[in-house]
Formats: structure tokens, C-alpha cells, sequence
């Protein structure tokens, strides 16, 4: 059973149509992605999500209707949103501070995770005082620390220089195979969607629906020196379904959820 699945959602800001037709499915333990162009919606769909925008369509998760939004995510956006004047400890547990767990409890949580998150010794430090890299595994620690059932990943790199950007990915390709998280990630870009993913979906341009379903044959675990010509095919493919879209574009076949 999937643990998230998505029929026919759709979003319309007044005569905007942004996503117009979207079915997608996410398994537990699963790495899938969202891949389109920019403006196509792919934020818009978190918000649906997480409730913070209602649209149409059918939304489940663990098979029953997602009606509880908030208790089924954690949510790593694109920026970092730590708060310069709370201290890296401080900002880490402040998503189960804001859940009603106390501070002393919420601290002994997220202790033992510091050195796997490549931030000990740093508990004390204020956010202006770590690199972009760290702050964004704090951002992470911040989210996977709350214990929900599946993380929601917005561009968490699109804000790094590209020699941070690429050893970010690395290191949640590492996290990721260690915990084995069921994440949601949405991004343009289509090396980092390859690296990271089990599956793809391709997003067309705003209004947007899914134009293709891709399965990333690429073993795990994967290095960015790897299987190059295998991923270097992988990712040119995606490229032509985004660079020559079709002109009467079909729903992704494989896609059924009766």
C-alpha cells in the first residue's frame, strides 16, 4: 500500500489554473521527486499537503482520506528558517517545543543526533555562525527530529553554491539509506533528482500535470562517480520530456489506483 497517494489533484488561484491534473503515489521507505520547470506548481502541491491551500481531487494517505494534514509531515523548505537570535540546540527543537514537548525532553531528543548531523560541538552556536551546509543539516535535524511519518523536501539545497549543493546530496543520499525516511522531495534540478530518487515524477509546465513516470535503475548506494553512463542517460531522457514536450500528452502509463 502506498503511503501517500494523490488522485487528480488540481489548484486554481481565481482563473489561474495552476496544477491541473496530478496522480501520484509514494510508498513507504520511498525517495520520490517532483521534477518540472519553474512556476509549474510543484510548491503549490506541498501547500495542498500540508494544508496551508485546498484544492480538488482526491488526497490519501495509509489509504484513508488525508484530512489530518499536519500530522502526517514535516516540512523542510527551501531556506533554512532558522531563527538568528535562537542558538543551533535551541533551533532544532523548536518544532517539538511547538508540539507541546518540553524543553529539557525536547534537548535529551535531539542530543545524540548532533554528531550524526555533522554539528557537534556546534549546539551552542547561533545560525550566522555556521556555513550554509551546516545550517541546512540543522534545518534537516530540525525536521526528521519531529518524527512524522513522511518528510516534505522543498529545494532544500536550490539556496547553496553548487560545491556545497553537491555535497549535500551526497550526505542525504548517506541519511537517507541509513534511516530509510519516506520523503517527498520537489526540485529542478535533474541530477539531483536522479542522484536522490527511487522515482520521478515529470511535471509539465504550469498548468501542470504529471507527463511521465520514471524509474531510476541506478543501485544504491550511489556516488555522484558512479554508474555515470547509466545516470547520464537517465537524466538526458528527463531532459528531452521537458526540453520537447508532447503535444497531446498522455497520463503517465503504469499509473493505476484501483
Amino acid at each position: 500500500m502506498s503511503r501517500l497517494e494523490l488522485r487528480h489533484v488540481r489548484k486554481a488561484f481565481g482563473g489561474l489554473e495552476v496544477l491541473a491534473d496530478i496522480s501520484l503515489r509514494v510508498g513507504a521507505g520511498e525517495f520520490v521527486s517532483i521534477l518540472g520547470p519553474s512556476g509549474a506548481g510543484k510548491s503549490t502541491l506541498f501547500q495542498l499537503l500540508t494544508g496551508a491551500q485546498h484544492g480538488g481531487g482526491e488526497m490519501f494517505f495509509d489509504g484513508a482520506p488525508l484530512d489530518d494534514h499536519g500530522g502526517h509531515f514535516a516540512f523542510m523548505p527551501q531556506r533554512d528558517a532558522l531563527m538568528p537570535w535562537r542558538r543551533i540546540l535551541d533551533n532544532v527543537t523548536l518544532g517539538l517545543e511547538v508540539q507541546g514537548v518540553r524543553r529539557k525532553a525536547a534537548r535529551a531528543r535531539v542530543a545524540p543526533l548532533f554528531a550524526e548531523f555533522g554539528l557537534a560541538g556546534f549546539e551552542r552556536h547561533f545560525p550566522a555562525q555556521l556555513s550554509g551546509g551546516m545550517r541546512q543539516r540543522a534545518a534537516l535535524l530540525r525536521t526528521v527530529v519531529q518524527e512524522r511519518d513522511m518528510l516534505l523536501l522543498d529545494e532544500p539545497f536550490g539556496a547553496l553554491d553548487a560545491l556545497t549543493r553537491t555535497a549535500m546530496q551526497r550526505w542525504l543520499e548517506q541519511m537517507w539509506r541509513h534511516h530509510r525516511w519516506t520523503a517527498l522531495l520537489i526540485t529542478h534540478d535533474v541530477r539531483e533528482a536522479v542522484f536522490l530518487s527511487d522515482r520521478i515524477y515529470v511535471l509539465s509546465a504550469r498548468p501542470a500535470h504529471i507527463v511521465r513516470e520514471i524509474k531510476v535503475p541506478l543501485p544504491r548506494p550511489r556516488s555522484l562517480g558512479g554508474d555515470t553512463a547509466r545516470q547520464a542517460s537517465v537524466e538526458a531522457e528527463i531532459l528531452d520530456i521537458i526540453l520537447n514536450p508532447e503535444p497531446n500528452p498522455q497520463p503517465p502509463k503504469g499509473y493505476d489506483h484501483d
